[in-house]
């Protein structure tokens, strides 16, 4: 059993099946694992489980949080928890000074509470190794969702992705191989350039009016408003629409619902459809990024030694 985290304590806070994977990794690994809001380890003897957020943080180096972080009411996903689970004042006053909150996305009230404690924060959600390596489940969780929407096959369907950033990539990639007339939009000129190299059709988001009104079935993977009432306006009615960009997507729902598209915003699918895999890849992140924060930990205290 490795020990690159002997004796290092690690509070896990609420999330879903990605949790499960990862905690028991952090506990091979050595490390002291703190748990509150996931009773499936209650019991456990390389474990331990706490009641309370505030109790699970208290002394604990490094606080790791779910993907999607907690809301603006500090709320923390907890889908095995027996009660709600919250990022409060209290439980950011009950961290060590020299913690490290880990998380996939942080939200503006998470980066004011721990900019406002002085504590460090690290998201993974961005770092190439975890966005391309959840792309995979992101993908495939996509296109099970449009299979099992529409009546029609993939192969020969029209579709669109919007956007060919890590995620639209493999979509793209992905909707090809199947057969899929796939068109993509995208902003770089380098990337409509890939596009067009992989056998695609490469689209300016100025030329989606003309594209929509043909599409079968359209994937959105950019995280700001792309498709407003005046392109959904386009579409045919049977289209089926898939929003997987993080909340709250780029899709105007309102008008989608009022103009009787079929509009579905689907974010966090890799610990939906995935969550075996989607915990496997946190649990080779986040044990390096420990250890580079303790490195840098041990850097810094040295120099300050040498500086007295």
């Amino acid at each position: 059993m490795s020990s690159i985290l002997a004796g290092v304590s690690a509070a896990v806070l609420g999330g879903d099946d990605r949790e499960l994977i990862l905690v028991p990794q952090l506990a091979q690994l050595g490390a002291n694992v703190r748990v509150a809001g996931i009773t499936k380890f209650i019991g456990n003897n390389l474990v331990q489980y706490f009641e309370s957020a505030v109790e699970a943080v208290s002394g604990a180096r490094f606080v790791i949080l779910p993907m999607s972080g907690i809301d603006e009411q500090g709320k923390i996903m907890a889908r095995y928890g027996l009660k709600p689970l919250r990022f409060t004042k209290d439980l950011i006053r009950s961290c060590i000074d020299d913690c490290t909150v880990i998380v996939g996305f942080a939200r503006p009230l998470l980066k004011q509470l721990v900019a406002e404690r002085g504590l460090g924060l690290v998201e993974i959600a961005g770092m190439d190794e975890v966005a391309i390596m959840n792309s995979i489940p992101s993908a495939e969780g996509a296109l099970q969702m449009a299979m099992e929407a529409t009546d029609i096959t993939i192969h020969g369907s029209n579709a669109v992705v919007l956007g060919f950033g890590r995620c639209g990539l493999t979509l793209a990639r992905m909707l090809s191989a199947l057969g899929a007339k796939t068109s993509v939009a995208a902003r770089k000129r380098a990337d409509l350039a890939r596009i067009a190299e992989m056998g695609m059709e490469p689209l300016n988001y100025s030329q989606l009016p003309g594209c929509l009104e043909k599409a079968d079935i359209i994937f959105n993977t950019v995280p700001f408003l792309v498709l407003d009432e005046s392109l959904l306006r386009k579409t045919k009615p049977v289209v089926y629409i898939c929003d997987i960009a993080s909340t709250p997507g780029g899709v105007d729902f309102k008008a989608a619902a009022k103009l009787g598209r079929n509009a579905v915003l689907a974010p966090g699918l890799p610990g939906k459809v995935a969550p075996r895999t989607a915990g496997l890849i946190l649990s080779r992140v986040i044990p390096d990024i420990m250890v580079s924060e303790l490195a840098n930990t041990s850097s810094l205290s040295s120099l300050e030694e040498d500086r007295r």
